[in-house]
């Protein structure tokens, strides 16, 4: 920020939710990390605006026990800072960046404002390679590749945080001796969650390799607003400057938007769609713009963002700015859900934008792409057949029509459900995409080539 000065003021004009407001302040800086002084103690908040002389200030531990007789603030005249190493995995942090796991402070090479700047579109370079997740309905279907921004959308009581703990716990590269780290970012999760998490991820040993982000439901709400910017505060470093490729995943940005809109009302803005301010594309785009991968570096930064859909309506506002910001998404279903099928990925309306630049020969398989193809529109006719079925019964359907109904089943009860520890290599996947395919006749098979037939299907038939 290239502010170097402390000014401390007592012209505390009032205190509203989240927000303190203070009258007064000259050249106070956006972001400028605040201290604020009462009867309570000290705690720190941050410049969320700055309106003539009146800086409005997000107190990160809430404002309870404030008055403005007794309040004065301290403008630190620098951003919030974490400090950043490669000793940042395997250890928690809270929302703001400090250590929540009972540990002193991790030595740090550096410290780096957690307001990065999106990567420059020139300087962006084109993401490729594959990311495995032991995930068959993501790896076969819907690839995640480095560089990648490919989001999650579930809805209330679907098996998110359960698929998020398990990618955690398998994502890989495949091939690669370059460095791998995971950075988990939870956003307004209870202490419940949060303990199912450091759980799974310590008794699988997978926790050496992450660094986890722990935001509780009943922190301030402001933290929230934080706690992905330090996650990715910290990928930027170890991407960019310890040359590793990181898998940032975080759950739930629901929550992380809901924290903007109760913020938002609390400064008396004018609300946009559903009460959320109408800025939050530009913001979400503040976060999403910060994974990828740049010219000239080796690392990279891969987003796999979770969000619940308020009453599963996947227009709603959230999944809807950010579909226009990423590259895809993966969709979970709530019909597979109650059908007792793990993970309950629908692909019909999943998608993987930037699939065919991280599968196929010298990535994956040679056959993966085409494979892939096959499988979404055998789905596809599938799901028409299942439709007809309901109008006409079983009977009235035709013997094509009946094998469509299998090579269904066994797609959904063989191919996308597995257990929540089953890590499914890359070949696993492909195979048993060739043997749902071998319950359909060969002219029906008309995505895949001849070749592929006979080299991956006839050896599984």
């Amino acid at each position: 920020m290239g502010l170097k000065r402390r000014v401390s003021y007592a012209t505390v004009t009032q205190i509203n939710g989240p927000l303190v407001f203070i009258k007064g302040v000259k050249d106070v800086g956006y972001d400028e990390l605040v201290e604020i002084s009462s009867a309570r103690g000290r705690s720190l908040g941050r410049v969320l605006e700055v309106s003539r002389d009146v800086a409005v200030v997000e107190v990160f531990e809430g404002t309870t026990g404030l008055s403005l007789g007794g309040t004065s603030a301290t403008f630190l005249g620098r951003g919030l800072e974490v400090g950043v190493s490669q000793e940042v995995l395997g250890r928690v942090f809270d929302g703001i960046g400090e250590p929540a796991d009972g540990k002193p402070y991790p030595y740090a090479r550096e410290k780096a404002d957690i307001n990065g700047s999106p990567i420059n579109p020139t300087a962006r370079e084109y993401p490729s390679e594959f990311i495995e997740t032991g995930i068959s309905g993501i790896d076969g279907m819907d690839s995640l590749v480095r560089g990648q921004k490919l989001p999650i959308f579930s809805g209330a009581g679907l098996p998110h945080n359960a698929l998020a703990a398990q990618i955690t716990r398998q994502a890989k590269l495949l091939n690669s001796s370059e460095g791998f780290a995971i950075v988990f970012v939870a956003i307004g999760i209870t202490h419940d969650e949060a303990m199912y998490f450091r759980r799974s991820f310590e008794e699988s040993g997978a926790l050496a390799n992450v660094a986890m982000v722990l935001n509780l439901a009943d922190s301030p709400a402001v933290e929230r607003i934080t706690a992905p910017r330090v996650g990715l505060t910290m990928a930027e470093y170890l991407a960019f400057e310890e040359q590793m490729h990181v898998l940032v995943i975080m759950t739930d940005m629901t929550n992380y938007c809901n924290a903007l809109r109760e913020i938002s009302s609390s400064r008396g803005e004018i609300p946009a769609r559903k009460g959320y301010p109408g800025y939050m594309y530009t913001d979400l785009a503040s976060i999403y713009e910060r994974a990828g991968k740049i010219i000239g570096k080796k690392g990279s930064i891969t987003l796999l963002p979770i969000l619940t859909m308020p009453n599963d309506d996947i227009s709603h506002p959230i999944p809807d700015l950010t579909g226009y910001i990423t590259e895809g998404q993966i969709v979970l279903d709530r019909g597979l859900y109650r059908r007792g099928i793990y993970p309950p990925i629908d692909i019909s309306l999943s998608l993987s934008r930037l699939m065919k630049d991280g599968v196929g020969k010298g990535y994956t398989r040679e056959d993966h792409m085409d494979l892939s193809n096959q499988l979404y529109a055998s789905y596809a006719r599938m799901k028409e057949v299942r439709s007809l079925e309901t109008v006409v019964g079983e009977e009235g359907l035709s013997e094509k029509d009946r094998m469509y109904l299998k090579f269904g089943d066994f797609f959904e009860q063989r191919f996308l459900k597995q257990a929540e520890d089953e890590d499914r290599g890359i070949e696993e996947t492909l195979n048993l995409g060739w043997d749902s395919l071998a319950l359909l006749p060969e002219d029906e098979l008309s995505r895949v080539s001849p070749d592929e037939i006979s080299k991956y299907m006839k050896k599984r038939t």
